[in-house]
């Protein structure tokens, strides 16, 4: 069996790294999609969710509590 010709060429050939152009473009268009405003809001949703991700990876998810009838008064 050969190997696959895409397999045997380096990684680096399709994901080059990204420099400060690259990254000046991608926030223009988070800009221009998001808004201002909304660029905070987005990158803390997207920090929890990583948070989440690792954590359960890592097993360390707590239990969630369920709202006691002593809570609700």
């Amino acid at each position: 069996m050969s190997i696959p010709f895409l397999a045997q060429l380096p990684l680096g050939l399709f994901l080059p790294s990204m420099g400060m152009p690259e990254l000046i473009v991608v926030l223009g268009i988070a800009v221009l999609l998001f808004g201002g405003r909304k660029i905070p809001e987005v990158a803390k949703g997207l920090g929890e969710g990583i948070r989440q991700f690792k954590g359960a990876l890592k097993g360390d998810e707590k239990p969630e509590e369920k709202p006691t009838e002593a809570s609700k008064v």
